[in-house]
């Protein structure tokens, strides 16, 4: 983990995603009630009885479409199949995960402001390399709806790590691409106090390739940091939320 050599204390612990599991603190006392208000989520609503009759209708139509394609012995058999109806139901609760825990932000952004401005804006303590902040995309207009997820467990490996190229395929699953740092930069400095309950992250590749990332959190419950490097082979440990804007 490459660190500016101006932004790292002697003593600093490195603050990789690839190492640092977010530490999720409670929020400070200082922040205001617009804020509070801001990061105050409601119990989200069930399924109504249009949604299942919508949910049944567009399988209905998919039956309909295919239904020359299927000998009419072997779907009895297959109906008859003990696990088929949570097996279906297993696709469907994966499709509507995908889009569960979701939180969105609209934020204004300044564009015209370097890469160094943007990440000053934040107020946070940098733990950055010149070279990869040099390489943050700057996204495009004055304003960004921008989408936090948090992945399910199940998205982990068995050690609690993802990868850059999977975590882009968990993207792309919910129809997102990865939000730019200059978009993500402008959500912290909004709220700072967001990435205490909510350790946010985006990437992207420079010209070589490589993977590159920004995060926002707190360390430790008494630093809140942003650290801006290229990723190794190891990945993001569970924990974060992850920036997109939709395609």
């Amino acid at each position: 983990m490459a660190f500016s050599g101006l932004n790292r204390p002697l003593n600093a612990v490195a603050k990789s995603p690839a190492n640092h599991k977010p530490e999720h603190t409670h929020t400070s006392l200082l922040k205001t009630k617009e804020s509070d208000a801001m990061n105050t989520m409601t119990p989200p609503e069930t399924m109504t009885a249009n949604q299942i009759d919508k949910t049944v209708s567009v399988c209905r139509a998919m039956f309909e479409k295919h239904a020359p394609e299927f000998d009419k012995d072997a779907v009895q058999q297959a109906l008859g199949a003990k696990g088929l109806a949570a097996d279906m139901f297993a696709v469907f609760r994966g499709y509507v995960e995908r889009f569960a825990n979701m939180i969105t932000r609209i934020v204004k952004v300044v564009r015209d402001r370097t890469p160094e401005q943007i990440l000053t804006a934040t107020g946070r303590k940098q733990y950055t390399d010149g070279s990869v902040v040099a390489t943050m995309p700057k996204g495009n207009g004055e304003e960004a709806k921008l989408v936090f997820f948090k992945l399910d467990r199940s998205a982990y490996d068995e050690n609690g790590w993802i990868s850059d190229a999977d975590l882009e395929k968990q993207f792309e699953s919910r129809n997102l691409v990865p939000a730019d740092p200059y978009s993500l930069s402008a959500a912290n400095e909004a709220d700072p106090a967001f990435a205490d309950e909510h350790p946010n992250a985006t990437h992207w590749k420079d010209a070589n390739g490589k993977w590159c990332y920004a995060a926002f959190s707190r360390w430790h419950g008494d630093e809140c940091f942003v650290n801006v490097d290229r990723h190794g082979d190891s990945g993001w440990r569970d924990g974060w939320w992850f920036a997109g804007l939709a395609k």
